[in-house]
């Protein structure tokens, strides 16, 4: 969606601020012994206080409240009775829907201390967010979001899942355009202000190659390598993408 009145823009305000908050709730809740079972009731629970729904559940019949994946894992995962154990990464990738408005966001976050690879890849993907956001900018061609994040993964030498990307969001869960995790030079559309993007890069340390498990949602590395994904829904405007879901 575009953002066209300050009613619009505070309801989108509104469920960016509830995604942070259950962002924050669950982050604090990560430790070993959990199972991601146990976050996605706590998520459940925040939902219901705030009177949202879950996206995701809603929208495409997905087996829970939010998506949570560990190591492996790239995206989709399903919540159960994965117990996470130290050294874990998971990502909680939250996307709720409120008075007919949808925002999306996704951290990784470390169980306890993260090997040193791991922790670089969680750098890596998070500065690769943040170039990403700044590249929102209104005027400026939508392929320049790719191009940040290509720039700063390929620099580290992460490898990039291209097979996902960004999308609009706002009114629904997935929206146009989509937004590459890569320079795509051919892509001549250019931002306008007040466009409402979720921004996503996902990113790894082993081979490109993903598989889809047998539970037919959580998309994994094929090599069982590392991955890590992070996620913010932005406004663009003239300076670069004002962030909606900050914890």
């Amino acid at each position: 969606m575009t953002i066209s009145t300050s009613e619009e823009l505070a309801a989108m305000e509104r469920v960016g601020a509830l995604v942070g908050s259950v962002l924050s709730e669950l982050r604090a809740a990560v430790a070993p012994g959990v199972t991601t079972e146990a976050l996605d009731a706590i998520a459940a629970r925040a939902f219901r206080r705030a009177g949202a729904t879950s996206g995701p559940a809603d929208l495409v019949g997905f087996p829970g409240t939010i998506c949570i994946s560990v190591n492996e894992e790239v995206v989709h995962g399903v919540p159960g009775g994965r117990v996470l154990r130290e050294g874990d990464l998971v990502t909680l990738d939250v996307t709720p829907l409120l008075d007919g408005f949808c925002a999306d966001a996704a951290v990784t976050v470390p169980v306890g201390k993260p090997s040193p690879a791991a922790a670089a890849l969680l750098a890596t993907t998070n500065r690769c967010l943040a170039g990403a956001v700044r590249a929102a900018r209104a005027g400026d061609p939508l392929r320049h979001i790719g191009r940040a994040t290509e720039r700063t993964a390929r620099a580290a030498g992460a490898t990039i899942y291209t097979q996902f990307g960004g999308h609009g969001v706002g009114r629904t869960m997935h929206e146009p355009p989509g937004v590459a995790n890569v320079h795509e030079p051919h892509v001549r559309t250019r931002m306008g202000d007040g466009l409402v993007l979720a921004i996503e890069p996902m990113l790894g340390l082993g081979r490109p190659e993903l598989i889809t498990r047998d539970d037919g949602w959580t998309v994994a590395t094929a090599d069982g390598s590392l991955s890590a994904h992070a996620e913010h829904t932005v406004v663009v405007r003239r300076g670069g993408g004002r962030v909606l879901t900050a914890a």
